[in-house]
């Protein structure tokens, strides 16, 4: 499949989605959609993938939906909204649900589904330049693209109610005191931050940090019992993998270990 929207590549255990529609401020359209969506299911299906790093070209990160794109489909609004999001979020859920942990680098404004897309992320860095906007209401919509469930569980419900009632606007620092990103980093830093980041997390024992990702993607969902046998059941498969055993050994002997995600 050829790309149009975004590019994509694999290559040493790290799955690369960059977003490419400069020129329209990356925004989300029905090519945009099947292409994501069919960037994650690669990714998310090759087992030589140990980590994913989502970011943009150009100076923003995203604008959210094309409203021009919107406009144009009068007749078939309500069809083709649901159809556009239902690919975007087919694509959420594969790389929230792989073992492979996702990177997300934010590389200057955040708006409505370009704020949204911000929020899956393992880990989320952001340029100090970035801002970030719901924006959704602004044009009379409602959230998608994972923001309902997301937002609420970062930074709490009456912040999320602002933020998407009153379309505030975050900058960097803010973002980060809010708990919406992981690390504010300069802007002509940005780059190379992720993608240290990624080869780091790439060299690491991938099934382990995919147990990460599901102990708390349910944590807020369990009961206290239900949890902790779900950790116990984790890491005693963990120890069990050939990972498990290099990083037992590698401590016992006081070396590096080398990980293979297996």
């Amino acid at each position: 499949m050829e790309f149009e929207t975004i590019k994509f590549d694999r290559a040493d255990g790290i799955a690369r989605i960059v977003l490419d529609r400069p020129e329209t401020g990356h925004a989300i359209n029905r090519t945009f959609a099947l292409e994501f969506m069919e960037a994650a299911l690669r990714t998310s299906t090759d087992p030589g993938v140990r980590c994913c790093l989502l970011t943009a070209t150009g100076d923003m990160f995203g604008f959210g939906g094309d409203l021009k794109y919107f406009a144009g489909q009068t007749e078939q609004i309500e069809y083709r909204l649901i159809e556009l999001t239902a690919l975007v979020h087919q694509g959420i859920q594969r790389l929230r649900h792989m073992d492979a942990p996702l990177i997300i680098a934010v590389n200057g404004m955040a708006a409505g589904g370009g704020f949204s897309m911000t929020l899956f992320g393992d880990i989320v860095l952001a340029a100090r330049s970035a801002r970030f906007t719901m924006a959704y209401t602004r044009a009379g919509l409602s959230p998608d693209a994972s923001s309902s469930y997301f937002l609420p569980r970062l930074v709490g419900l009456r912040r999320a109610q602002e933020l998407i009632l009153t379309n505030r606007v975050l900058d960097a620092g803010e973002a980060l005191d809010w708990g919406l990103i992981t690390r504010v980093v300069d802007d002509d830093a940005l780059a190379d931050e992720a993608e240290t980041l990624a080869q780091s997390i790439a060299a690491g024992p991938t099934r382990a940090y995919g147990a990460v990702k599901r102990l708390l993607g349910r944590s807020f969902e369990q009961a206290l019992e239900v949890q902790l046998e779900e950790e116990s059941r984790h890491i005693g498969a963990m120890a069990a993998t050939a990972d498990g055993r290099e990083g037992l050994d590698a401590f016992l002997a006081k070396r590096r270990p080398t990980f293979r995600g297996e």
